[in-house]
């Protein structure tokens, strides 16, 4: 589905190992604590998990479970343009900030083109809403016996398990039920923590669960979860997606869930002012996306709900997309993107894959072209958003503003601190924002490369960024 014009995007995340929507540790699992790595090797302490896994620290996202946002971006007449709503609260200049940026690119301006309109997409996890769909569903199909027992075993679901980990998945589950039968993980406590490690974790016994694999384009964890849902047809996770939704947005704020032996987060929101910049951007002839590292299913389950969601549809939702087979049901290999083909399950929607996903889908870009940033602004995004080292590479891609939600991923807050084009916007979290983190160890070991490895930071223009001092946050904390 190719496209050529201005376009606006903010990521969604997913789980996983290092690198963003980043690995679990800590993601998103306790009520609301976000202690995973972003694949952060320096010492600046990383609050939140980029896995999304269920708790950025987000201050106050007024949140209504009614999604009452414009869905079209069909306005375009110059005729009552929506504004962003000003009782909901923005940090600092913000709001004068992306109201100007649509403006500027959206159906007020002379050069708007209805045919080719500018295009947004958003992060999903921690940036449109608190906490991490991907971990929740997750936690949910672990507390509801959904899980099934993989067909080949627990090695066939990802290449990038290690033999530890894999012997411990089979030990604890394997012989549990007959293969491709739900797993009694409600019950079997041994069986739900041995997943919830390699998941959430991505260590058992303390020693990593996962093995060779490009920090840029993968992440193992945020993976495997989607791996886990082989077997079932996609209508299927979707209505698990939907009992999963109802449960956590019913749940009262900063929720708890029992997962295995473990307290897990156990609440969704959206973030009002999200969902209000969503709207006003359609309504202002904005093409809107939604771009993330869960799901493909789970993620436009939500997007589109008709009580929970954004006024998104499928079709402008692009998450992790496994391969279905030719019997309908979901397996464990990953459709490809750019030069990575179908099953080679090396690239998700992942930091670098983001991007690829980002030209391939919207643009209609592919091969080694949709690898890399494009040189021709008409074929790139106007606007993004996303909280996580994950989002950075579609990130800098935007060519209007860039908006990061502040849940200390060093990578991206190095980025955006350092405000290279002068287009970089931060805003705490809503609910249970962030305190202070150390100062960013940019010129040293914040960014990341395809090991893992820290090295310096450099902006997309290819200058090395100093570090920086974190200085947007606040204390308000709003969940309802």
């Amino acid at each position: 589905m190719g496209r050529h014009g201005w376009v606006v995007i903010m990521g969604v995340l997913g789980v996983g190992g290092c690198g963003d929507d980043d690995p679990k540790p800590g993601g998103g699992g306790d009520a609301d604590t976000d202690t995973d790595t972003d694949c952060d090797t320096d010492a600046d302490t990383d609050t939140g998990s980029d896995t999304e896994t269920g708790s950025d620290t987000d201050t106050g996202s007024e949140t209504e479970t009614g999604s009452d946002t414009d869905t079209g971006s069909d306005t375009g007449t110059g005729e009552d343009l929506r504004d962003l709503d000003d009782t909901l609260t923005w940090y600092g200049d913000n709001r004068e900030v992306l109201q100007t940026m649509i403006a500027e690119f959206g159906a007020e301006s002379p050069d708007f083109d209805e045919a080719l309109p500018p295009v947004a997409v958003f992060d999903w996890d921690n940036t449109v809403i608190k906490n991490d769909i991907g971990d929740a569903v997750t936690f949910y199909m672990l507390r509801n016996d959904l899980i099934l027992n993989p067909v080949g075993g627990f090695a066939a679901t990802s290449k990038y398990l290690t033999p530890a980990a894999v012997a411990a998945l089979d030990t604890a589950c394997a012989g549990l039920v007959a293969e491709g039968e739900p797993l009694p993980t409600s019950s079997d406590t041994t069986c739900a923590d041995t997943i919830l490690a390699v998941y959430y974790d991505e260590a058992i016994g303390g020693v990593g669960a996962y093995q060779n694999w490009n920090r840029r384009t993968m992440e193992p964890g945020y993976a495997w979860t989607v791996q886990l849902q082989a077997g079932y047809r996609p209508e299927q996770i979707r209505g698990i997606a939907d009992d999963t939704l109802a449960e956590y947005i019913g749940a009262d704020c900063y929720t708890s869930a029992l997962v295995g032996s473990r307290s897990m987060n156990g609440y969704l929101r959206v973030y009002e002012q999200i969902r209000d910049l969503i709207g006003t951007l359609q309504g202002n002839g904005f093409d809107v996306w939604v771009l993330s590292a869960s799901s493909q299913h789970i993620v436009e389950a939500f997007a589109e709900h008709v009580v929970y969601g954004v006024g998104i549809a499928a079709d402008h939702v692009v998450g992790v997309r496994a391969v279905v087979g030719d019997d309908g049901l979901l397996t464990a290999d990953f459709q490809g993107c750019g030069n990575v083909a179908d099953g080679a399950n090396s690239l998700i929607t992942y930091v670098d894959g983001k991007r690829c996903w980002v030209n391939q889908e919207i643009f209609g870009l592919v091969g080694d072209e949709a690898m890399g940033t494009q040189t021709d602004v008409a074929q790139r995004l106007v606007f993004g958003a996303g909280d996580s080292n994950t989002d950075v590479s579609f990130l800098r891609d935007a060519v209007g503003v860039r908006l990061v939600l502040n849940r200390g991923k060093k990578e991206l807050m190095c980025n955006a601190y350092g405000n290279a084009d002068g287009t970089w916007i931060v805003n705490p979290m809503w609910i249970r924002p962030n305190a202070v983190a150390p100062n960013f160890l940019c010129s040293a070991t914040a960014c990341f490369d395809v090991f893992g490895s820290g090295i310096p930071c450099v902006d997309e223009n290819g200058v090395p960024i100093p570090d920086q001092v974190d200085d947007v946050v606040w204390a308000d904390d709003v969940c309802e």
